[in-house]
């Protein structure tokens, strides 16, 4: 017998409703009865029956056939059909399937007990063939409906959470440099006008560091592109692994150059960051044989603070930066400056 619970789960829920096999559960502890409803239902279409004669087995059993509707007899030994009503209910596989209670008698105050007790329906048995055909229908094909309704929304769910991967992932790629890994000059920008203008209206110290790595053309024209590039990526993860907070952000400026924006720092702090970048560098003694400063690749660096004003503009923390880089450069490399004079 198929499992129409089983077609839906695994995506396939793509058919009308009526082109899905219907599976009615009797559970029926009359032989009788259980005859009278397959001939009822053996000349319908698209409808498969089962029978379970023993209340003890019918949660197992409605469980390993996932019917699309329950006719569940009211009175049975062991386990009145109640009971059973009320553990379908609590099972995670059949908890939604309709129940149609089948009862001898046309009690109102049984059937008001069954509808409370979690039926779906109530019919006397044995009904017209007509009405058990239609009311098994319409209640498989509102189950079927739900589960499909289910299924729907649950491939849109996978589907957003697809769409949304991939926007990160494409923010991601938009924001990070192809070469080193870390943010590209177009993240950079971005990230330090949102800090400078949070420190200018806070009022905070915003420090910039600016990074050359020393005589890159010549590291380059000694060991080759593929090396230099190499290099360039093991700065870059130098500098990204040194940042201690999750608000400051290393960055490739351009070419060789690299950038640390430090949000919330004073001069003091920029300058020793600076230094100790300065001695990591050399401290993992890349070769550098075409280097008047050291044996290794160093780098120098431009550091510089502000705490903003409404009169300033960002270029000016740039130009500070940039004015102490070059002065390091002068002052003979492998070193950090932050100072003007």
């Amino acid at each position: 017998m198929n499992s129409v619970h089983t077609d839906i789960q695994a995506g396939s829920a793509t058919q009308p409703p009526d082109e899905y096999k219907i599976m009615v559960l009797l559970v029926d502890d009359q032989t009788m009865v259980g005859e009278a409803v397959r001939r009822a239902l053996v000349g319908e279409a698209n409808i498969d029956f089962h029978f379970c004669t023993r209340a003890e087995e019918a949660l197992a059993v409605a469980e390993k056939t996932h019917p699309t509707v329950i006719l569940q007899d009211l009175v049975m030994p062991g386990v009145d059909g109640m009971t059973l009503v009320r553990q379908y209910r609590a099972s995670a596989v059949v908890a939604n399937v309709p129940i149609i209670v089948l009862s001898s008698k046309d009690d109102p105050t049984v059937k008001r007990d069954a509808f409370a007790g979690g039926a779906n329906d109530y019919m006397v048995k044995l009904p017209d063939v007509i009405e058990l055909v239609a009311r098994i229908r319409y209640h498989s094909r509102s189950y079927i409906n739900l589960l499909q309704r289910d299924a729907a929304y649950r491939a849109l769910r996978e589907s957003q959470q697809q769409l949304q991967k991939t926007n990160f992932e494409l923010q991601r790629l938009t924001n990070t440099d192809g070469l080193t890994g870390i943010a590209n000059r177009r993240y950079f920008d971005d990230y330090l006008g949102a800090e400078w203008r949070r420190a200018r209206r806070d009022g905070l110290h915003l420090s910039l560091l600016l990074i050359d790595v020393d005589f890159f053309k010549l590291y380059n024209d000694n060991y080759g592109h593929v090396a230099g590039d190499a290099v360039l990526r093991r700065v870059a993860q130098m500098l990204d692994e040194s940042l201690q907070r999750p608000a400051d952000l290393s960055a490739r400026f351009g070419g060789e150059e690299f950038a640390m924006i430090l949000p919330r720092t004073p001069l003091e702090g920029a300058q020793a960051l600076g230094q100790k970048l300065c001695q990591l560098v050399e401290a993992n003694q890349i070769p550098h044989e075409r280097s008047s400063v050291s044996s290794w690749l160093t780098v120098s660096i431009g550091a510089a603070s502000m705490v903003p004003t409404p009169e300033q503009e960002l270029s000016e923390l740039i130009e500070m930066a940039d004015r102490r880089l070059y002065r390091a450069k002068q002052q003979g490399r492998n070193r950090a400056v932050w100072q003007d004079g």
